[in-house]
């Protein structure tokens, strides 16, 4: 998709309506959510989407965005050899316990970021890119406004607490639509359960893998100002779906009232697709 029809798409999400399903419907607790129905754009449910909030880990979502928009250009390679700074080595959080001075392949420092939502391996990755963290911070800015991100500042690679680094649910899910379309093959990594660097082997936090039918993706969050965040996707037949919940409570509250939206988005959608007799002229239209 060229980025002409990514910034369409990205205004589409902000115009299309949102009235099928009610805050009181779902009866959600977390302070900002949005679903998607990715095949049509249809925005099916939209409670308080311009919340401003603390982006935490889902801010990855644009680093790796960037990172395969690199490898596609051929600015960097997969097996690049990346020498890891002691920026890098001593970044805390969750992270992938890379070593300061050793050499990693950025396709495993990119797995990292996506799996075990890597802290670390999101600075080296920023640091390869564009030659240290600040320049990167500054072209992922300017990528969140070309792709349509209009209440979004991001400080660093990660999503660790930063004063003035913002989102938005809606901003989000923007981002999330892009990633997907113009990069669909990297669910293949975001659908990983586990991931295993210096023989220590970690889970990845999105628990909706592991239970939710079909679910393969897409990246959790957390920073206490903010609570529990994630953009989550599935897919069943044709019909894909993305979530973004922000601000719940708990990661029990956050994977349960994620698999709600995501049951009453298929609900919806479903029947419609299967008996197309019943799906009147522009259903799949916002209305």
């Amino acid at each position: 998709m060229t980025k002409r029809l990514l910034i369409l798409a990205a205004l589409l999400i902000l115009l299309l309506p949102a009235d099928l399903l009610s805050a009181e419907d779902l009866n959600l607790t977390a302070r900002s959510a949005i679903l998607m129905d990715m095949t049509t754009g249809r925005i099916l449910y939209a409670h308080n989407p311009e919340a401003p909030i603390q982006p935490a880990s889902i801010t990855k979502i644009l680093t790796l965005y960037m990172a395969d928009e690199a490898i596609r250009a051929g600015k960097v390679h997969p097996r690049d050899s990346v020498r890891i700074s002691r920026k890098a080595g001593s970044t805390g959080g969750s992270r992938m316990y890379i070593q300061p001075g050793s050499e990693i392949p950025l396709e495993q420092l990119l797995t990292g970021v996506a799996v075990v939502s890597a802290n670390d391996a999101s600075v080296a990755v920023a640091e390869h890119i564009a030659g240290d963290v600040e320049e990167f911070v500054e072209r992922m800015n300017l990528k969140a406004r070309e792709l349509g991100m209009t209440r979004s500042v991001f400080k660093n690679p990660n999503g660790l607490p930063a004063k003035g680094q913002v989102t938005t649910a809606r901003d989000m899910l923007t981002l999330a639509y892009a990633y997907l379309r113009r990069f669909p093959e990297s669910l293949q990594i975001h659908s990983q359960q586990f991931f295993t660097y210096r023989h220590i082997t970690q889970h990845n936090r999105n628990s909706l893998l592991a239970h939710y039918p079909n679910a393969d993706g897409l990246k959790t969050g957390w920073v206490s100002a903010a609570g529990y965040h994630i953009i989550a996707t599935a897919k069943r037949g044709e019909t894909r779906l993305i979530a973004v919940v922000m601000g719940a409570k708990n990661p029990k509250i956050r994977a349960k009232e994620t698999e709600r939206l995501l049951d009453e988005g298929f609900r919806m959608v479903l029947p419609q697709r299967a008996n197309p007799d019943s799906c009147p002229s522009g259903c799949g239209k916002a209305s």
